[in-house]
């Protein structure tokens, strides 16, 4: 598959993630930690099969990676975290959508500071990049559920993951 149409496919999944948890969704371990950690896998193969890195494309690897992590560590603070029939639901809020935005801005940024230090864009894969920032706000997220003392959502059938999955449906 190419870079192009994984990309457009992520994309496409982030997208229905987001419209989801603005109508509010049941908070499950597998579903805050599943996508953002099959994304960073796959941005990871893709720099390992794909790229040779030296030096100055590990440090801008970094510098993106710490950006993701922070900027979904702050995302991960706006959505409000509720208790319905028994366990944590989710449900994003307008402060969300303008860190979500801040997000895209300063990971754009980034990119342009890298492609003018002539650092390659197979160095900065967009699956890599929104699954780090993924990871920083499902690290968030866990933090804050875990301090409501009210447990997860049970996984069930209508799981992201499980739909996304499933090859009986």
């Amino acid at each position: 598959m190419s870079a192009a149409l994984i990309t457009l496919v992520v994309v496409a999944l982030v997208v229905a993630v987001v419209i989801r948890r603005f109508r509010g969704e049941p908070l499950r371990a597998r579903d805050l930690f599943g996508p953002p950690a099959m994304l960073v896998g796959i941005g990871v193969y893709g720099l390992v099969k794909d790229v040779e890195l030296g030096g100055a494309d590990l440090a801008w690897l970094l510098a993106g990676a710490v950006a993701g992590l922070l900027m979904g560590a702050l995302r991960g603070l706006t959505p409000r975290l509720f208790v319905r029939h028994g366990h944590l639901w989710q449900r994003y809020t307008g402060w969300t959508l303008v860190v979500w935005v801040v997000s895209v801005a300063v990971n754009a940024g980034l990119g342009a500071l890298a492609t003018a230090a002539g650092i390659p864009e197979q160095v900065r894969p967009t699956t890599l990049s929104i699954g780090v920032s993924l990871l920083g706000e499902a690290m968030t997220l866990a933090l804050r559920a875990r301090s409501t003392g009210a447990p997860f959502a049970p996984e069930g059938e209508d799981s992201l993951l499980d739909r996304l999955t499933s090859r009986d449906r």
